[in-house]
């Protein structure tokens, strides 16, 4: 396990040289500590207008996170200050989700892991405490994950995973013992053991795609796990612009949705690469688009009516052209007409309305693969002088910082 120590902001808990973080650290005055030199420079409000800043923003929080060493995941409230902290010396974050048990769940692995494939699971309360660890080859966990980390209504854990599947590809002009890399979804319970685990080559033969050979080495690339509202997975594909729903408990796909796929679309046009998908009502489902083929970034929502198989592109947002980012990203609604948006490659967190108006803008010392709203209700950050309070902002609608617009 690699050296573990978390600094709340709010808490400034000092875990020196402790390998399992929890009930012994000590309590520092926070008043006499400070973030270490450098860090508080990773995050920095660029601008914002607090006339259009919508309520429930200045109310909640940001969370971000890096992937190279040493691993830092932050929650910056509206001012764009750094709220609460956690490290990893040996280890990024390579995804982190904060869950409805008001934790933080997160994937976890060193630079020899590429880009969001990890090898260790830790979830952390606010208060700094290891609640959850699990490692690559313990029990179930036989597989690297990546891009997604989460939990089901039954407080199982769901993760996407990689898998490399030999194949005859000498049909189609490969060797007679080729390797082909896709994807999985596995389900674990909180101790490691597998619950339920799927693959991509159970449901799709790779030498049936015409461009297996092009893309072996990455097939379908499986960057986005979500629930739709009856309970089965929403998955997206980056390498063909798809979006797959799948039976939680058969496995069978039930729809693919993109273009020549199982809809029809009626208005609008097609997305192309696809990141954090979700469904915002039950039939509305919004998702981030790269944009390679315009070098132009949108966040797109389309209306699906899943009984006659047709859907209507209903609302689309054009980022600005220094807001493209070919890979990463994410979007999230704040409410109907504000997204709070990653842009990875920018090193940019925005909000951002329909009319493609900046309204706040954090910029970043690191490439954020993803940012995620936290409500302020949902988020109760531990006080050391008062515990029994939650660590909310005193005055969230008044915003001080002087990059601001008033």
């Amino acid at each position: 396990m690699p050296a573990l120590w978390v600094i709340p902001f709010f808490l400034m808990s000092v875990f020196a040289g402790c390998d399992q973080p929890g009930p012994n650290s000590s309590v520092v005055d926070k008043k006499a500590h400070e973030i270490p030199f450098g860090y508080a420079d990773q995050v920095k409000l660029a601008e914002a207008d607090t006339t259009r800043i919508p309520a429930r923003f200045k109310k909640g929080y940001v969370m971000l996170y890096r992937r190279d060493l040493p691993g830092l995941l932050f929650i910056v409230n509206a001012r764009g200050e750094i709220v609460w902290y956690h490290e990893v010396d040996s280890a990024g974050f390579k995804v982190a989700t904060y869950t409805s048990r008001s934790t933080i769940l997160a994937l976890l692995a060193p630079l020899s892991y590429p880009t969001s494939y990890g090898n260790e699971i830790l979830e952390l309360s606010l208060a700094g405490d290891t609640l959850l660890h699990l490692k690559k080859e313990e029990k179930g966990f036989d597989k690297t994950i990546h891009h997604e980390i989460l939990y089901n209504p039954s407080g199982q854990l769901v993760t996407l995973t990689l898998e490399d599947r030999p194949f005859d590809l000498s049909r189609v002009g490969g060797s007679k013992n080729d390797t082909v890399r896709g994807d999985g979804i596995l389900v674990m319970d909180r101790k490691g053991n597998k619950v339920w685990e799927w693959s991509v080559f159970d449901v799709f033969d790779p030498r049936k795609d015409p461009h297996i050979l092009k893309d072996k080495g990455d097939w379908l690339h499986a960057n986005s796990l979500s629930f739709d509202n009856d309970g089965n997975y929403l998955l997206s594909f980056y390498r063909v612009g798809e979006i797959w729903k799948i039976d939680a408990h058969t496995g069978k796909v039930i729809w693919k949705f993109g273009r020549g796929r199982d809809f029809q679309l009626r208005s609008g046009d097609w997305f192309t690469e696809s990141h954090t998908v979700y469904k915002v009502d039950d039939d509305e489902l919004v998702l981030f688009e790269n944009g390679i083929r315009n070098n132009t970034s949108r966040v797109l929502t389309y209306r699906l009516d899943e009984f006659a198989r047709t859907a209507i592109l209903k609302d689309k947002m054009i980022l600005p052209p220094n807001l493209y980012t070919e890979r990463m990203g994410s979007a999230y609604s704040i409410d109907d007409s504000v997204e709070l948006v990653c842009s990875a490659q920018a090193g940019s967190v925005v909000l951002i309305n329909r009319q493609a108006g900046i309204l706040w803008r954090l910029r970043t010392g690191f490439i954020p693969y993803r940012a995620a709203f936290i409500p302020g209700d949902s988020i109760h950050l531990p006080d050391p002088d008062h515990p029994s309070n939650s660590a909310l902002l005193s005055n969230p609608d008044h915003l001080s910082n002087p990059a601001i617009k008033n």
